[in-house]
């Protein structure tokens, strides 16, 4: 796309304002419209898979879950989609959980009212998403598939998806989380779905990005990790936004992995915001953390890129996390005495589920099945303290450990 469209490359004026970056981004995507319509189809949109072969004329969308993010996303792709048209068809289908607001079903509340009461109020969605309860109608014949749910729903969401999806569709995990397969091993997400949906490309999306503040428009960015160049190229136009800046990186592994375990760092974080320490002791957390997600991605993942952790995906999210994200506010509770990890999800969250908590479980087993917990000595401390098997002060007592380690 940079190639495709030197406006969006050159370089801002010294007076960069929110206007500027308006104008600048609206000329690309009129040069990149008046392709896409026939006058001068670019090499990116016939350049497509890495075996080759077209897209769809028609690229239809379904977004998977409804939740806070899922729901945001669904809001940026619909106003996309609204201003692209060609190649991507306007309607946007989210498929929702079906539950009841107040006597009334989810779904029919976002079809009618246009906004989420439950999971995204107060930010109304455009008319053009339209909120499917039953999978299977959501996913048919759908070419791009995004997914934006937790991931502990992935298993018997997949078999549905793949009876349902057009067998050229792609898809993106915005999933923050990891899994485990039949053995106990360790697998990524975007891994899941792959296995799940045969032949489907699959990239990922992560970065600081709080939906709260992604929905009502703050400036951010976000990394999409990618396999193949083409697709990647077709999800940036389906995101980007002027407030919604992405980089393209071609490390799957990287952008998904920094971008899982920044909640477990999270949780370290939050645990020293409960025992009232200041931003000095959280930022020797912070950036031991990151010298152990670095380390983790080099033991276990050797194939990944060491500098996509400066990536949105990487510094940043970390940063946003450990200073504003669930995982952080739920380990505050937790080291103020809430020790019901549950009780503290469903008091807190709204419905919403703790990534940092399940992610620390998968990923403590792989230190211990590797015989490399005492490499990682605060990512064992954060499982410690999570699973009550020692005081949330520990971390801060350990701390000097964790420093000589890292």
């Amino acid at each position: 796309l940079h190639s495709a469209l030197p406006t969006y490359n050159a370089s801002p004026p010294a007076r960069c304002t929110v206007s500027t970056v308006d104008r600048h981004w609206q000329t690309s995507r009129r040069v990149l419209h008046m392709h896409v319509n026939g006058l001068g189809m670019p090499h990116f949109l016939r350049r497509i898979r890495g075996g080759g072969g077209d897209r769809p004329a028609v690229e239809r969308v379904c977004v998977v879950g409804s939740g806070n993010w899922g729901s945001t996303v669904a809001r940026i792709i619909g106003q996309n989609t609204e201003k692209l048209g060609k190649p991507f068809d306007v309607k946007v289908k989210m498929w929702v959980y079906e539950e009841e607001v107040e006597g009334r079903k989810l779904s029919e509340i976002i079809n009618t009212q246009h906004e989420n009461v439950k999971y995204l109020p107060g930010v109304k969605l455009p008319s053009n998403v339209i909120a499917v309860p039953d999978l299977a109608e959501a996913a048919t014949a759908a070419t791009i598939l995004v997914f934006a749910l937790p991931h502990q729903f992935l298993p018997r969401l997949l078999p549905t998806i793949q009876s349902a999806r057009d067998p050229s569709a792609i898809a993106v995990s915005l999933i923050k989380g990891m899994s485990t397969d039949s053995q106990g091993n360790l697998v990524r997400i975007s891994q899941q779905i792959a296995d799940g949906l045969p032949g489907c490309d699959v990239s990922v999306l992560m970065g600081a990005n709080v939906a709260d503040e992604v929905a009502r428009g703050d400036f951010c960015e976000a990394t999409i990790g990618y396999s193949s160049r083409g697709n990647a190229e077709i999800l940036k136009m389906l995101f980007e936004q002027p407030t919604f800046q992405l980089r393209l990186i071609p490390d799957c592994v990287g952008v998904e992995m920094y971008g899982t375990l920044k909640n477990v760092i999270a949780l370290g974080a939050g645990f020293v915001d409960g025992l009232g320490f200041g931003t000095n002791t959280k930022a020797a957390i912070m950036r031991i953390g990151m010298h152990e997600m670095l380390r983790f991605g080099e033991t276990f993942f050797p194939g990944s890129m060491k500098d996509t952790i400066l990536e949105s995906c990487g510094v940043a999210d970390l940063i946003t996390t450990c200073f504003g994200g669930r995982n952080r506010k739920c380990a505050e509770q937790f080291a103020r005495g809430e020790r019901d990890w549950r009780q503290i999800e469903e008091s807190m969250l709204g419905g919403q589920k703790l990534q940092g908590v399940s992610t620390i479980e998968h990923v403590h087993k792989m230190l211990r099945d590797n015989d490399a917990v005492a490499r990682f000595p605060l990512l064992d401390l954060i499982y410690k303290i999570s699973n009550n098997l020692c005081e949330p002060d520990e971390i801060v007592r350990s701390a000097s450990l964790c420093y000589q380690a890292a």
